[in-house]
């Protein structure tokens, strides 16, 4: 259990930082109005046993603004990589050409684009929970400093303790609303 003020609040940051780490992930998995490797990117393909991002697989590239070509390293894990995208759900189809892999990113309809700003907005709102989640953790340690403990510390502290937890949280909020506005634009620009 958190012992002093700084911890507290460190641990509560920590939470908060990964929470806009993980949003940033989830987002660049999203697909926009043109092809990026980063739709692809953190794919998870199953190789040889092991589950590892696409990046690490294979050479990704943008020939073309509406494709992503995929030159795997090891020809022999071009159907892993294969039956990994297919399996994550990207609406695109890979066709396998020779000792590639090309997918053709349609236009996105209005409705899609809608569907995917909606993912984006959620995947946000499960981060705020995560950051709030950890706000309430924080709380009830600082909570905890003022009885119990050896050194209990004065209400005053308590509450300047959760005053600097609430402005940790509109500050990690406030990012996350940032990520998920630029992504919304980019989703919706065509």
């Amino acid at each position: 259990m958190s012992t002093d003020p700084d911890t507290i609040l460190l641990e509560a940051e920590e939470s908060m930082q990964k929470a806009v780490e993980y949003l940033s992930n989830e987002l660049r998995g999203i697909r926009a109005g043109r092809a990026t490797t980063a739709l692809v990117d953190y794919v998870k393909i199953d190789y040889y046993g092991s589950s590892t991002d696409l990046k690490a697989l294979a050479a990704v590239s943008v020939p073309e603004p509406t494709q992503i070509l995929i030159k795997p390293f090891d020809p022999g894990a071009l159907s892993a990589i294969k039956q990994g995208i297919e399996a994550a759900n990207l609406g695109v189809n890979p066709m396998v050409e020779d000792k590639a892999i090309r997918l053709s990113i349609p236009p996105m309809s209005a409705d899609r684009r809608e569907q995917l700003v909606s993912q984006a907005k959620k995947v946000g709102e499960e981060q705020k929970i995560v950051m709030r989640n950890a706000r309430r953790d924080a709380n009830k340690h600082a909570d905890a400093l003022g009885k119990g403990s050896e050194h209990p510390i004065s209400e005053d502290e308590i509450k300047t303790l959760h005053d600097e937890i609430q402005d940790l949280l509109k500050k990690y909020e406030s990012q996350i609303d940032e990520a998920i506005t630029k992504k919304t634009a980019e989703i919706r620009d065509i």
